[in-house]
């Protein structure tokens, strides 16, 4: 009986351990990671131009002009000083110089170098240098009206007169209705201050005030149009020549017309006749001080011209 009980009792035990394995659950597996692949269209614009990033430049033009005399005669040995009293016998070499440092700022020197072509009776002593720095400030807050400083200098040569003005531009063209025939490059107002003097003293030294009108137009069939309007006021450290005043109001009115037509072109050559004329200036004064060799002086004096020229341009780049 006992050996019965204790072979009952293991069959127990092992039963009953045999049973506790079997309540134990089974580790669940991991569960598997899906990957999802989504195909997305590229939308290609082949026709879209990409602007290329601003970077400084510049240009150089450079022009030789030739001004004969004036029925054989040039201004010196025009005595009367009545009709050879423009630019003649002569040569001019200009080169205009133009960098621009960043999109809003840039710098232009132009130099013009006259020779005597006839001897030494030409006008070779009126070389000139002019320096102008322009930076754009552009649109005046939330209007259309854009702004633009200019700083100049300008003196002739042989220590001759000199010049320093500063102005700002203020062009209201955006206002200004334009079409395919009829379109306006430049309208507004320019307000500003220069001084004026030649030597090495305060002779001939004159303190100026302005507010100007400029305008640019482009019309069509190669034409192109400009109208200017100068408005200042002097004050002369010296009397005037016909008049015993140091003040006073004077203008210039300036109208001219181009016309460009385009003969022959083959790569960076090009061939053109240009037409260019109109008033150059027309000036008015408050006093006498135009010069009419009756010592009196005028108030009022203009120049008309018309320069049809035939012009080789190359462009390098």
């Amino acid at each position: 009986m006992k050996k019965l009980a204790l072979v009952l009792g293991s069959l127990l035990v092992v039963g009953s351990v045999a049973s506790a394995k079997e309540v134990m659950p089974a580790p669940a597996p991991a569960p598997e990671k899906v990957i999802e692949y989504v195909e997305k269209p590229v939308i290609v614009y082949r026709d879209r131009e990409v602007t290329p990033a601003w970077r400084p430049n510049g240009s150089v033009d450079v022009q030789y002009r030739w001004y004969g005399e004036t029925e054989n005669k040039t201004k010196k040995e025009d005595t009367d000083g009545d009709w050879a009293a423009g630019r003649n016998n002569a040569g001019r070499l200009q080169t205009l110089t133009k960098v621009n440092f960043t999109e809003k700022q840039s710098l232009e020197v132009r130099t013009r170098n006259y020779q005597a072509l006839r001897g030494t009776k030409g006008d070779s002593s009126d070389d000139q240098i002019r320096l102008r720095h322009f930076y754009n400030f552009g649109n005046l807050g939330s209007s259309k009206v854009n702004a633009t400083s200019r700083l100049e200098y300008k003196q002739n040569g042989r220590d001759g007169g000199k010049k320093a003005e500063a102005s700002v531009f203020f062009d209201f063209a955006d206002y200004i209705y334009s079409n395919n025939f009829f379109k306006v490059e430049k309208f507004g107002l320019r307000t500003g201050y220069a001084h004026k003097w030649a030597g090495h003293d305060n002779d001939n030294t004159v303190e100026r005030a302005l507010v100007n009108f400029e305008s640019e137009y482009t019309l069509p069939l190669g034409f192109s149009a400009e109208l200017n309007v100068y408005n200042y006021y002097d004050w002369h450290h010296d009397k005037l020549a016909y008049a015993d005043k140091k003040h006073e109001y004077n203008g210039e009115l300036e109208a001219y017309i181009y016309q460009h037509t385009p003969l022959y072109k083959a790569n960076n050559v090009e061939l053109s006749f240009d037409f260019e004329g109109g008033y150059d200036p027309y000036a008015w004064h408050q006093h006498k001080v135009v010069d009419n060799g009756s010592g009196k002086g005028e108030r009022a004096s203009y120049s008309v011209y018309m320069l049809p020229t035939f012009q080789v341009a190359y462009k390098p780049t």
